[in-house]
């Protein structure tokens, strides 16, 4: 009996390590945050991950980034990212449930549509006379996100980019954190100023010099939905500036501009 308890005793006090050692990490996180409300980030988590990768890829560093206060970017870039990324950005509160229903609806059907796809490979390598394989290609879905530009950000600050259920549940509460900490304008500058758009090249002044060669404060409508449209997969669209898709969505995007609310 006294074993037990004294047992009882270490996981318990185990315990109460964790919690106060999880509970101090929250806390460092909200003091970093509140300290961007007056102070600029030097660089994110994802960029010092990229450039990490590219030291031990290349064995150099490619770095392109130069901070602008929130007067010195285009309100066209502006309205372009929030039409192609979060149309809701100025109402919600951190996090648009809507937009996650949707998105989890969407990759349910293309999860299931691989699904059928996989097997109808399957029964075609299993007839007669169909060519060897040593196993049927399985068709992989399409992952459709609906984070917001918020939750983009609490990620892009001071987290990884592993997909677990752990670091979902941390880009919650930063989210909310920077949602209580700074004010949407700032949320927008910090993104903005920080957020990828091509292989070693963030924020929008960087982009704006190095795909039109001026300042981000005179991007044109269709050049910052451009820019816009990138956003989802930076690397992709830098080898292939002359996509169609590119192109096609990003009239789209400017067709929306002109509804879109700046904070």
């Amino acid at each position: 009996m006294t074993r037990s308890r004294v047992l009882l005793g270490h996981v318990g006090r185990l315990l109460a390590l964790v919690l106060l050692a999880g509970l101090g990490l929250q806390l460092f996180f909200v003091a970093r945050i509140a300290m961007m409300a007056v102070v600029d980030p030097q660089s994110t988590s994802f960029q010092r991950s990229e450039a990490w990768r590219l030291l031990t890829e290349t064995g150099r560093i490619t770095w392109g980034q130069q901070w602008v206060d929130d007067s010195q970017i285009s309100p066209n870039l502006k309205r372009a990212v929030i039409a192609s990324e979060d149309a809701a950005f100025a109402e919600h509160s951190g996090v648009d449930w809507d937009a996650i229903e949707k998105a989890w609806e969407k990759n349910q059907r293309a999860q299931a549509i691989a699904a059928r796809r996989s097997e109808q490979l399957a029964r075609r390598a299993a007839r007669p006379n169909a060519p060897p394989v040593l196993s049927p290609p399985r068709v992989q879905a399409k992952v459709i996100g609906g984070s917001t530009i918020t939750q983009q950000l609490a990620k892009n600050l001071l987290l990884s980019s592993e997909r677990t259920l752990a670091r979902k549940g941390q880009e919650f509460v930063l989210t909310f954190a920077l949602e209580v900490c700074l004010s949407k304008r700032r949320i927008l500058e910090i993104y903005l100023n920080s957020v990828e758009w091509g292989e070693g090249l963030f924020g929008a002044q960087a982009a704006a010099r190095y795909y039109y060669r001026v300042d981000a404060a005179r991007l044109g409508a269709y050049p910052s939905a451009r820019l816009a449209v990138m956003l989802p997969a930076p690397k992709r669209f830098e080898k292939r500036p002359g996509s169609g898709y590119l192109a096609e969505r990003a009239g789209t995007v400017v067709a929306r501009m002109g509804a879109v609310e700046l904070p």
